[in-house]
């Protein structure tokens, strides 16, 4: 659609959001994507209808109009920020000049203008600070002086406020300590008031945090924070983010060592832990996503939702353009791939060629900030050392996050619809699962689960227990006649098996806590186990982790252990970290190392006389297969042989995996727990309409692992699914949302009639018979237009009817 559309709802009764706010009524009321809603009112949908208007391409880059000259000179090293419909732009320089003006971009007009002022502004400078609290913009610090003539050059740390309402500007004065005068340091808002970080005093870099608060002008004063835990070096020329109660700083010029790093620091009082620093681990091999930006700096990041997003910079002599995304809650990066209209302008100019490319070219020091669900980023220094006086904006996506993950996280930690159990060790220590996950995920369990339900059904002692079923407490009970299924593992402890298990369910372990000893020894047992039950993922989070958390008190216990549990890989990692330079003297000296085994301490004593030859592998690493990939394999048919529950659609039968459905639908966990069917079938429906068969497999496809990708014609049966069927949120609406809006073409214009003529969706029907009306000559010839029902062919008909116009008409009656 060249515009777009945006879906309302119609409902009979209202619905109530989750934190009890009314999101809809009985009115045609907008739906943000982002929104959770009741799922207790399913029933009381009527019809969809899909309103259509103004639409901005997501992940598209768009160039805004740039400054011009007589407005404001081009800059960088200034800063933004976003202020209601407008951006304000302070300082910087032209290249010659350091700058003390400030320009307003009102988002909505396109337009650029001189902001109103009044009182004295702060003196011209750049790498400054500004952020908005309130009503206001407060600037602190930044370099000042004459570039030109190389004089009167220095930081500041003093702190402006500029009211928007009134235009004034004034400079707080602060009585008491104040932070070293600064420049090109991170700035943010929390809780009332402005934390600074780091920046360059003019002789060094720092890495020191003070605060102010911006309440009371009057009784203001800096205080210092005692920093803790992994706190980042001294560094400049970073950007700073706040998200999820976290303020994170990502890269920046640290001295000799630049590195990629990222760094969250603990904002919120209500944690255990405040004003604590933690250094932010990559994993992007075993998640199977790419790995973090260049390290860099004069780059921007803001936050959106759960990401923050990273822009330019320069990187090892590079300025890259591309837009990388991180995700906190997954803790996993990745490269915004921009709309296909972001690259190259489709419009011809008058000369034939194209127009030149909608985003911005690599930059430095330029300045970003958010309104609503876009970026704007301002000016900066391109190629050449040249300033840049352009605007470009960029649409976010407001998807909500999968929670596949947590879903099945909290199906392993309920322990509801249990179907099987596992008896570990010599103890005989009991964990409870589900077939259908620990199946998918682990073909040494598989097995051993298939050996263990033939000995069952043959009616011998070890399937059935001894003494027959037991009684398992209520909601953990195999669900129907089954009686639970126990599955005996000589060589696993439960602990360690535990932690094996919410790696199936979840893909992934807890960290271990620095330092301690026994957390670290038991991830151990966990590697062991990886390697017995061929997990090749978890083997290689277990060694990852297992690295991560050597340090000098536990290297020696970790060794050992590595050592007795034969763990080759392990052992040679702390042997090399025990020969450092760096480490030896402090290892050896510790009383763990007099107690340490003969032969380890010969082979450490051997290896720091000689250390072996370094070997290199090519090889690449095996990290196995993921839940999406297990749970895609499955549903596809490797998990036919543990189906216990039959889903009817319109008489038809499609076996599932009662476990899946219940973690992913709060309607079936309601079903399964309260009222299952005796024979163990359900009926299919969304509402009062029974969907096609393609978009229940798409449905099913959402459910089992998360997919979103489907015809558009599906995605108007599946709009209403989350509310149906309860899904954690609504993820799969927006997604059915977006392809709505982008996807309808001439080739596929029919089946979306024919799916909103099923659905009621009056105005997608209006639309897709307004696009068979403008291009009939197109769809006419479309093979799908002969099996139309007779009543839509009449709709046709009566559209393009209604299409000819009186003068069309005319003519037509004189040629007669």
């Amino acid at each position: 659609l060249a515009e777009g559309t945006v879906l309302l709802w119609t409902a009979k009764k209202r619905l109530v959001g989750c934190d009890g706010h009314v999101t809809m009524s009985c009115k045609s009321t907008k739906v943000a994507p982002s929104v959770d809603f009741d799922h207790s009112c399913s029933d009381s949908v009527e019809y969809l209808t899909l309103n259509f208007g103004p639409f901005e391409t997501v992940h598209r880059w768009r160039r805004l109009p740039p400054c011009d000259e007589f407005v404001g000179a081009r800059r960088s090293k200034h800063t933004v920020v976003a202020y209601r419909d407008a951006i304000y732009v302070f300082g910087g320089d032209n290249g010659k000049n350091m700058l003390n003006d400030l320009l307003r971009f009102d988002v909505k007009d396109c337009s650029w203008c001189r902001a109103f002022t009044t009182g004295t502004p702060p003196a011209p400078r750049y790498h400054h600070s500004a952020v908005v609290y309130g009503s206001s913009m407060f600037v602190f610090g930044g370099y000042t002086g004459d570039i030109y003539s190389n004089s009167n050059l220095k930081n500041k740390n003093d702190l402006f406020e500029y009211k928007f309402a009134t235009g004034q500007w004034t400079e707080w004065k602060v009585e008491g300590s104040l932070p070293v005068a600064r420049s090109a340091h991170g700035a943010t808002v929390y809780s009332d008031k402005l934390w600074i970080f780091a920046g360059y005093d003019g002789n060094a870099r720092l890495n020191d945090m003070w605060t102010i608060s911006l309440q009371d002008r009057e009784h203001a004063c800096w205080e210092e924070i005692e920093q803790s835990g992994e706190i980042p070096p001294s560094c400049c020329n970073f950007p700073v983010a706040v998200c999820r109660d976290k303020m994170f700083v990502f890269s920046g010029q640290s001295g000799a060592k630049i590195t990629n790093n990222l760094f969250q620091f603990e904002l919120n009082v209500n944690k255990a832990i405040l004003n604590e620093w933690t250094r932010i681990p990559t994993e992007h091999l075993l998640r199977g996503s790419p790995p973090p930006p260049q390290r860099r700096y004069g780059h921007t990041m803001v936050a959106f939702d759960r990401h923050l997003y990273v822009f330019g910079g320069a990187a090892d002599n590079t300025l890259p353009n591309e837009l990388h995304s991180y995700d906190v809650d997954s803790q996993t990066w990745e490269v915004i791939q921009p709309s296909l209209d972001s690259e190259v302008c489709a419009q011809r100019v008058s000369t034939g060629h194209r127009v030149g490319s909608l985003m911005p070219s690599g930059r430095l020091f330029h300045a970003a900030a958010v309104i609503q669900d876009a970026m704007y980023i301002f000016g900066g220094t391109v190629d050449n050392n040249v300033r840049s006086g352009e605007m470009y904006r960029f649409q976010f996506s407001c998807y909500p996050k999968c929670t596949l993950h947590e879903d099945y996280g909290k199906l392993f930690e309920n322990r509801q619809f249990c179907d099987v159990e596992f008896i570990l060790g010599e103890r005989e220590e009991r964990v409870l699962g589900h077939i259908a996950i620990v199946t998918a995920r682990c073909q040494w369990l598989r097995k051993k689960i298939l050996q263990a339900r033939d000995r069952q059904r043959q009616g011998g002692e070890e399937g059935a227990g001894a003494g027959g079923p037991r009684d398992i407490p209520g909601g953990t009970r195999a669900s129907g006649n089954q009686p639970m299924l126990e599955v005996h593992i000589r060589e696993a402890e439960a602990q360690p098996f535990e932690v094996l298990m919410q790696f199936l369910y979840t893909d992934k372990i807890q960290y271990p806590r620095r330092g301690h000893v026994q957390d670290v020894l038991l991830i151990m047992d966990v590697y062991k186990l990886a390697l017995s039950f061929k997990l090749s993922r978890l083997e290689q989070l277990c060694v990852q982790y297992i690295e991560a958390s050597v340090d000098l008190q536990n290297v020696l216990s970790v060794c050992e252990q590595a050592n007795k549990l034969q763990l080759d890989q392990l052992k040679e990692h702390c042997l090399n970290f025990v020969v450092k330079e760096t480490h030896f003297n402090q290892v050896i000296m510790t009383k763990e190392f007099e107690h340490l085994s003969t032969p380890l301490i010969v082979e450490i004593v051997r290896r720091k006389q000689q250390p072996p030859p370094r070997v290199y592998s090519d090889q690449p690493v095996d990290i196995g297969t993921s839940l999406v990939q297990d749970m895609k394999a499955y549903l596809e048919g490797g998990g036919l042989d543990f189906c216990d529950i039959v889903l009817l659609l319109d008489g038809h039968p499609r076996p599932a995996h009662k476990a899946i459905l219940a973690a992913r639908s709060s309607y079936f966990e309601a079903m399964f727990r309260s009222f299952m069917p005796e024979d163990g079938q359900v009926n299919i429906s969304i509402g009062e309409m029974v969907p096609s068969k393609q978009a229940f497999e798409s449905m099913l496809r959402y459910i089992y692992y998360g997919d979103v990708n489907m015809p558009p014609e599906d995605s108007l049966y599946l709009f209403a699914a989350p509310y149906y069927y309860g899904f954690s949120n609504n993820r799969l609406q927006a997604y059915c949302k977006q392809n709505l809006e982008m996807n309808v073409t001439v080739e596929n214009v029919l089946q979306i009639l024919e799916a909103a003529d099923k659905t009621q969706a009056w105005d997608m029907k209006k639309h897709c018979l307004h696009i068979i009306v403008h291009q009939f000559i197109k769809v006419s010839k479309l093979p799908n237009l002969r099996s139309l029902s007779q009543l839509l062919l009449l709709d046709i008909i009566e559209s393009l009817a209604s299409h000819i116009s009186d003068k069309q008409c005319a003519e037509m009656g004189s040629d007669i």
